[in-house]
């Protein structure tokens, strides 16, 4: 090789470089691909995506051939390096030519390819895809010795090279850090949704449910004069029949069916039975994501909660959960619920009955959600007993005074985000 002329080592020499980038800048972008973009453009027929999924299939054989070319040409480079020096510069150019070959090695077949690869892998990738695969198949029995002894090596220290890598599934968290930073890729609104989703597995039937104090229906046990007027005024489609307490539900009554007979003059307690259905039983602590699907399976709209003594604890209907995730079927969230008042000191005069969810939902407020359901739930939890009227108190970031106690039941209160205030985040309470 000492017969060649310069000129020719030379530009063998800057061909070994351009390859050792090449190799570098494939093993970067290869890896740095986003996996679901990939398998998007598998599902749209695009050819490269497909090289590229069958060679990531393998990633051990991948790796390997990309390594055996990159540290072949490598090698040969530095030898070449060396013998120019050796003829340009004597003993003197040999020793230092492994010093200012690792120079320019790492700037132009290292650093800057695999920087390249990193910012943009897909331009990298579907291209050298056409390179690789062959050059698998090439080098195929090379690549099966050099996995053969790598995976022996491995199984010494505990790892199985053929075992799953569940890196590529996400998590529910994973997901929805992915959605929260895709930016202006995703509308802010769907966002919201998406989210929303997720908070469904978090959250069960108790967090939404209308309480068994406040479920509005039909007592049998009524005056049919009282009942008929009840009918007429209902606000609401559906309404569950009972006798004497709503713990004694027998029937779930449709006004779309008993339209007809409510322009009649007379009407019985009979024909409003015959025009019940079955009520729709579900158990407490069963999680939202899990009520959607019952509903669409059996095919109901509204539900009746029980505990695990069979006692009616409230209402769930498909309307609650679906708000869960798209919000109100209002224009404006706050002053459309008879419960949230707005005041013009910047507080919120609210029912103590509504849910934390619902507050959390409507004033984009971050109140405790774990334990109690209710803010009458979360007062009296942190008081550690009944308060009375004018009680004040802070819960984290919020300030709470009791307009109105009744009947063991905190009725009404003020509330407002301690920064109107100005004061520092802490609990506390004060009675009058």
């Amino acid at each position: 090789m000492d017969q060649l002329p310069p000129s020719v080592l030379v530009t063998a020499l800057i061909i070994l470089i351009m390859l050792s980038g090449f190799f570098s800048s494939s093993e970067t972008g290869m890896m740095a691909l986003n996996r679901y973009r990939l398998r998007h453009l598998m599902r749209q027929g695009h050819r490269g995506a497909r090289r590229v999924d069958r060679l990531l299939q393998r990633t051990d054989r991948l790796l390997s051939v990309i390594l055996i070319g990159n540290n072949f040409v490598n090698n040969y480079a530095a030898t070449l390096a060396a013998l120019l020096g050796l003829i340009w510069f004597g003993n003197t150019g040999a020793a230092l030519a492994p010093v200012v070959f690792t120079v320019i090695m790492l700037i132009l077949a290292e650093v800057t390819p695999k920087t390249w690869a990193a910012l943009r892998p897909e331009s990298i990738a579907y291209p050298a895809s056409f390179i690789l695969g062959p050059l698998q198949k090439l080098l195929s029995p090379l690549v099966s010795l050099v996995n053969g002894v790598s995976s022996i090596l491995l199984r010494l220290v505990g790892l199985k090279p053929g075992e799953q890598n569940d890196d590529d599934h996400l998590s529910a968290e994973e997901l929805r850090t992915v959605v929260n930073e895709a930016g202006g890729l995703i509308p802010r609104q769907h966002q919201r949704m998406l989210l929303a989703i997720l908070d469904l597995e978090d959250a069960t039937v108790e967090d939404i449910m209308i309480p068994r104090n406040e479920m509005v229906g039909i007592d049998l046990d009524d005056d049919l004069h009282e009942i008929m007027g009840q009918l007429r005024s209902a606000q609401h489609t559906r309404l569950p029949v009972f006798r004497d307490d709503p713990n004694h539900v027998i029937g779930m009554l449709h006004l779309r069916r008993l339209s007809r007979l409510l322009l009649q003059q007379e009407i019985n307690k009979a024909e409003l039975m015959q025009s019940t259905v079955e009520p729709y039983f579900v158990p407490e602590g069963t999680h939202l994501h899990q009520q959607l699907i019952n509903f669409q399976n059996e095919r109901q709209r509204i539900a009746v909660v029980v505990d695990e003594y069979g006692e009616v604890l409230g209402l769930i209907t498909l309307e609650d959960i679906l708000e869960e995730i798209v919000g109100e079927f209002t224009t404006d969230l706050a002053t459309s619920n008879e419960d949230i008042h707005y005041q013009e000191d910047g507080s919120w005069v609210i029912d103590g009955s509504v849910h934390l969810r619902e507050l959390n939902r409507r004033l984009h407020w971050h109140l405790p959600t774990a334990g109690p359901k209710t803010l009458n739930g979360l007062i009296t939890e942190h008081l550690q007993d009944i308060p009375e009227n004018n009680t004040s108190l802070r819960v984290d970031d919020y300030l709470i005074e009791v307009l109105h106690v009744k009947d063991n039941m905190v009725k009404t209160v003020r509330m407002r985000h301690a920064s109107q205030a100005g004061l520092s985040t802490r609990t506390s309470a004060h009675r009058p």
